[in-house]
């Protein structure tokens, strides 16, 4: 008996090693995809990638095939300037007027970081037939589409060198001596789109304005049908013409150079915001810097002359108790050619740019960098009241559409219309939330077309 007791037990014993043996040998084989390997700086490819690992328990074996570095390092990059931000704006910041030539270093040292940047970047071994695709899955889609806009945007026939900058200069030299002010809008949408809203928009820019100059950027209206919108205003003699843009021109020699690079090769993530709204933000700055004047949104109404504006932003918000600013607004702008600020405020859209979150490019983009450099030497701007552009903020603004239903309203209509009148250069519809409002018979958005319209047997 004790014989087979002792026999039983070797046996169990023989067992368990066993069974320890092969746990040993799982968990090597599981750690295995602990450990990452690091990418060489010289590693290259021009087409959508995948990186495949093979392993087993006695030899590690990788292959990376045509790999790309930009479409590697996606992560690390937006932490990278997220960091390269911080430090750039700090208190080593530049306070005295930047030229032309100041700013290229600048421009010199994003492209070395993004290179950096991706040298540096690691991925995870993965274990035998595995492999994996170095975009989410809808990433390539949402690719297609963002090259598909930016086609639309720029038409082949447009994209010849020069050709948009040898344009823009012969509209505004040729209207030179009558050119008082230049104005910029951009549109990045349908000719279907372009509707009574945005045509009232340019009608009281002229009425305010009669020696200004207009320039639209925007493919859809550099047409034959886009044009036939435009004709009215050219046969009463105003200055208005719409040329598609180049955006490598507009980007050239600028922080926006590189940011555009990373999104035509696909490592960029747009994120869920319209991308079409977040390229407006940076072409709008753009044409600021290189040629200066006043850009305007299309939803904006202009009741005053801007020949005497002169770099100058708006406030939305005040703060109730200190009464200074709480959020600036990019709808209106009024630059001189290379102003520093301008360059800060498209720095900071290709170091900072989320397409996740409205307003981050816009809105809260030039509130951040003003927040900033407001007070600095070297950086001449003027922050004006919100009764300037937004008189109204957008939860209100259906207000200007109604008309009054009884005393209390026709009180609030007289003295509203009363203080815009005479403290805004113009006011923001808002569009996003008016786009869908009537008009209304005595509303102040009506009175405001009525005194300022060009066409005016249309507007009543």
């Amino acid at each position: 008996m004790s014989s087979n007791n002792k026999s039983m037990g070797n046996n169990k014993r023989s067992f368990f090693a066993v069974l320890s043996l092969l746990l040993i040998l799982l968990i090597s084989f599981n750690g295995a995809s602990i450990f990452s390997i690091n990418i060489p700086e010289n590693v290259a490819g021009d087409s959508r990638n995948l990186l495949s690992v093979s392993s087993s328990l006695s030899n590690l074996m990788y292959a990376v095939e045509d790999q790309n570095p930009s479409l590697v390092s996606s992560t690390q990059l937006k932490s990278h300037e997220n960091t390269a931000s911080g430090a750039g704006d700090g208190a080593g910041v530049s306070t005295r007027t930047i030229s032309g030539e100041e700013h290229k270093p600048h421009y010199r040292h994003m492209k070395q970081d993004l290179k950096t940047a991706i040298s540096n970047t690691h991925l995870p071994l993965l274990r035998k037939s595995h492999s994996f695709p170095l975009e989410s899955e809808d990433f390539p889609v949402k690719n297609k589409k963002i090259l598909e806009e930016l086609t639309f945007l720029q038409s082949t026939e447009q994209l010849r060198r020069g050709e948009f900058r040898a344009k823009v200069k012969q509209f505004f030299s040729k209207n030179e001596s009558s050119c008082k002010v230049r104005f910029f809008m951009t549109w990045i949408s349908s000719l279907n789109s372009f509707g009574q809203k945005e045509f009232h928009s340019i009608e009281t820019l002229f009425n305010t304005n009669p020696k200004g100059c207009l320039l639209i950027v925007s493919n859809s209206m550099d047409t034959i049908k886009g044009k036939q919108i435009l004709k009215p205003f050219l046969e009463k003699g105003f200055r208005v013409t719409a040329i598609s843009p180049d955006l490598n021109y507009l980007f050239k020699n600028t922080m926006a150079e590189p940011w555009f690079l990373k999104l035509t090769k696909g490592d960029l993530d747009v994120g869920y915001v319209p991308f079409g709204q977040n390229l407006s933000n940076l072409i709008r700055l753009c044409l600021l810097y290189k040629f200066g004047g006043v850009y305007l949104d299309t939803d904006v109404l202009v009741l005053k002359s801007f020949s005497k504006l002169k770099n100058s932003i708006g406030a939305q918000t005040l703060d109730l108790e200190s009464k200074k600013w709480s959020r600036l607004n990019n709808a209106v702008m009024v630059f001189d050619k290379m102003h520093p600020l301008v360059y800060k405020f498209i720095e900071e859209y290709a170091l900072t740019f989320n397409g996740n979150k409205w307003g981050h490019n816009g809105p809260y983009l030039v509130s951040r960098v003003i927040s900033r450099l407001e007070g600095r030497p070297g950086y001449n701007f003027t922050v004006l009241p919100p009764m300037a552009f937004y008189p109204v903020n957008w939860n209100r603004v259906r207000n200007l559409f109604r008309g009054a239903k009884n005393e209390t309203d026709v009180k609030w209509l007289r003295g509203k219309l009363r203080q815009i009148r005479s403290q805004s250069y113009g006011v923001h519809l808002w569009n996003k939330q008016s786009r869908k409002l009537s008009i209304e018979e005595g509303s102040i958005v009506g009175k405001i077309l009525s005194k300022h319209c060009v066409f005016c047997n249309l507007t009543k």
